[in-house]
């Protein structure tokens, strides 16, 4: 005689369709966000891998904010560069003009105030902003990189500007400093742009005894501040390749982990949508053999 434990059929029976809707309900979050993985649980080798490779996409991340900052303030200093260098040689056409020994004290006058209208703008031009309002030419210093006293430009900045870190141990100084720009060594010694403007608009007002060899003389000054400004526009152009060259490498540091990540966390969406049929149908075979079965009396089991 066959002793048949109803309860016991249907404990099981509902335990055995219970699996299979939670392993289809599975299937189809794993379809739907693309992620084969719910819970660490599920494999715990691929979400350690996978947590490793979410934290090189957060650090990859502030790498990313950090070179952005750094190529706007370089990018900042090299158009700063580009008038600083502009209003140089204006100068030096103003002084190859005074060097003409035929022209009028009044006519020397007038190239002096110009001399010293381009003189205040380079002051302004050395006290340029940054991107977060900071001096640009002032290294680290959160004020202006100049203070004029008695008429003197005099720079108040740090020695050095910062460097930024780039990822995987690489850094790009983020700018100039004023003296790396404004200062430089002429035919005379060691000067500035500022007192070299100032010495051939003062020569030309009547301070020197012969104007028109002061500002011959103040063509070779100028010659070699002009050199100074090249070499540093070349030094930010190769400082913002550098970080090209390094936001290029990030990026595709970037697609192999995508993919990496992709190939230990994706889901294999043909593989789960055959896995979610094979599954679909299972389930509704059993819920038909369940009710097929649930429906059974005991004359139908003896016959």
């Amino acid at each position: 005689m066959t002793s048949i434990s109803t309860s016991a059929f249907y404990d099981r029976s509902n335990q055995s369709l219970s699996a299979l809707r939670a392993r289809a309900d599975a299937l189809q979050a794993s379809i739907g966000s693309g992620q084969r993985l719910t819970r660490s649980s599920d494999d715990p080798v691929a979400a350690s891998r996978l947590r490793t490779l979410l934290r090189s996409d957060s650090v990859a991340a502030i790498d990313t904010s950090v070179a952005a900052r750094a190529s706007s303030d370089l990018t900042l200093t090299d158009n700063a560069l580009s008038f600083v260098a502009g209003s140089v040689i204006r100068v030096q056409e103003l002084a190859t003009q005074a060097a003409n020994g035929v022209l009028s004290p009044g006519q020397r006058a007038g190239i002096a105030t110009e001399l010293d209208q381009i003189r205040d703008e380079l002051v302004r031009l050395a006290n340029t902003q940054d991107s977060a309002g900071h001096a640009l030419f002032g290294g680290d210093t959160p004020g202006a990189a100049y203070i004029v006293a008695a008429g003197v430009p005099g720079y108040v900045g740090t020695a050095s500007a910062s460097d930024l870190p780039l990822g995987d141990g690489q850094s790009v100084t983020r700018g100039l400093t004023g003296p790396e720009i404004f200062n430089f060594t002429g035919p005379a010694g060691a000067t500035d742009l500022f007192a070299a403007v100032k010495s051939l608009s003062d020569a030309l007002k009547g301070a020197v005894a012969d104007p028109a060899q002061a500002a011959r003389d103040a063509l070779g000054v100028l010659d070699a501040g002009l050199e100074n400004i090249t070499t540093q526009q070349t030094v930010v152009g190769a400082r913002l390749n550098w970080i090209d060259l390094n936001t290029e490498r990030r990026i595709q540091t970037g697609q192999l982990r995508a993919e990496e990540e992709a190939s230990v966390g994706g889901t294999d969406l043909s593989l789960a949508v055959s896995q979610l049929q094979q599954t679909m149908t299972v389930l509704e075979a059993s819920q038909a053999s369940f009710a097929r079965l649930a429906s059974l009396s005991l004359f139908d089991v003896l016959r």
